[in-house]
């Protein structure tokens, strides 16, 4: 009798920043789906939208791109255009009901839709949502001040209910990355999985077991907080961008001097609602205030950089800086674009301060998943690390000072996730994986 080929199983890690889907069918490993953009084949696909309009036959039509398409369509420029970045830090925020689009209500759940929509096409061929089993990461704890988890979890499932997903599993990604990681275990262990995302860092405890030659795992706790790589970019911007666009200085009321609001501010500090400021009035306001303003021309620069949609430039550089201080002892902070130009030297020591408190929070959150599961550090076997702030050295002493260093490992910063979901569907008791 011919075997019968399980289903292909399918894993979206739909994350802040990039968003990876992995198949994995058969007994053979996960794969990523690859988009080709240019001449790369990319496994991650930028979680950005670009709203547009095109006029044919005389009547405007609304056109939308994702991942690196968005971001070309958006430097291509041309009339209107609306770029959505990082959306997934609306999902759990009750204030977040909507956004007008080309006069169009458009809900998170539309920009979900949207997004997973471009994703399948520029993947090339059929992914087969339809017929396979499917598992969707998901944080522990959704970014913001007060997420809503249950509104997010709502929005999730009518989204993905609308693309046919209704019977999706959602599960934890960094249950998804352990899966991942202990697949390569040779012996029982107890791992602490800690994933470094764009808007969350997420810990889960592990309890890993060969039964019968199969993986067995029992979920000991699981821990998160809404503090991650773009925290850490925000503080750059915090401390190296916004006083050179305004920040903390004065403009003329009658006979006052009075400080520019801080809200215009925040609303820069959280990049991916950088493009929104076109439409809910803040760029008017500026205009308004730069004609009054003590130092105008840095209200100039904030206002360049919204009205020729320089902050995904403005973001490169900041993530460039970022990236340089893993790795060297100081970087040259450099942005210049149009008529912007901003400057200067951040030190390791300098970057380590800002981001104090935010170690902290993360290190009690580390504490906080141990607890829960009734673990010492001492009893933790290994520590897998994944995602690309595991990379700064603020974040690799927080670990390496409570565990020593043969116990910590990084998987892959982009996959492991995906490929850990993929893999999980393939497992006749998937269900118990699930959140």
């Amino acid at each position: 009798m011919a075997r019968t080929s399980p289903p292909l199983s399918i894993g979206i890690d739909f994350g802040t920043t990039n968003t990876v889907v992995a198949l994995a069918g058969g007994d053979g490993p996960a794969e990523a789906v690859t988009f080709r953009h240019g001449d790369a084949d990319l496994k991650g696909f930028v979680t950005a939208l670009c709203y547009w309009q095109e006029r044919s036959g005389g009547k405007l039509t609304n056109r939308v791109e994702g991942g690196p398409f968005a971001m070309d369509q958006l430097m291509a420029g041309g009339g209107a255009q609306r770029f959505i970045q990082s959306f997934k830090s609306f999902a759990a925020s009750a204030s977040f009901k909507d956004t007008r689009i080309f006069g169009q209500t458009t809900r998170f759940e539309d920009l979900l839709v949207a997004f997973i929509q471009t994703l399948q096409r520029h993947a090339g061929r059929d992914l087969g949502f339809a017929s396979a089993r499917v598992q969707i990461g998901r944080p522990v704890r959704f970014a913001g001040g007060n997420p809503d988890e249950a509104l997010a979890m709502q929005r999730y499932r009518a989204a993905f209910g609308r693309l046919g997903l209704d019977a999706a599993r959602y599960v934890y990604e960094p249950v998804g990355a352990a899966f991942f990681y202990a697949r390569a275990l040779d012996r029982d262990a107890t791992v602490l999985v800690a994933d470094f995302g764009g808007g969350t860092s997420d810990f889960s405890v592990m309890r890993f077991t060969r039964r019968d030659g199969r993986l067995a795992a029992e979920p000991l706790s699981h821990a998160g907080i809404g503090i991650a790589g773009d925290s850490f970019d925000y503080r750059i911007v915090e401390a190296m961008v916004s006083p050179a666009l305004g920040k903390g200085s004065d403009y003329r009321s009658l006979d006052k001097l009075l400080t520019v609001p801080n809200r215009y501010y925040a609303n820069l500090a959280r990049w991916h609602q950088l493009a929104m400021m076109k439409s809910n009035g803040d760029l008017a306001g500026l205009r308004d205030l730069e004609k009054v303003a003590v130092e105008p021309d840095k209200l100039r620069r904030f206002i360049d950089i919204i009205d020729y949609d320089l902050g995904l430039a403005l973001y490169r550089a900041v993530s460039d800086a970022k990236v340089t201080l893993s790795a060297a002892d100081a970087a040259e902070f450099r942005f210049a674009a149009e008529d912007v130009a901003i400057t200067g030297r951040i030190t390791r020591a300098d970057f380590e301060a800002w981001i104090a408190a935010d170690v902290a929070r993360i290190g009690a959150t580390v504490d906080e998943a141990l607890a829960r599961a009734g673990v010492r550090e001492s009893e933790i076997d290994r520590v897998f690390l994944t995602g690309g702030t595991s990379f700064v050295p603020a974040i690799r002493r927080l670990f390496t000072d409570r565990f020593d260093e043969a116990r910590l490992t990084h998987g892959d910063q982009f996959e492991s996730i995906a490929y850990g979901l993929a893999l999980i569907g393939r497992e006749p008791d998937a269900e118990r994986w699930a959140a």
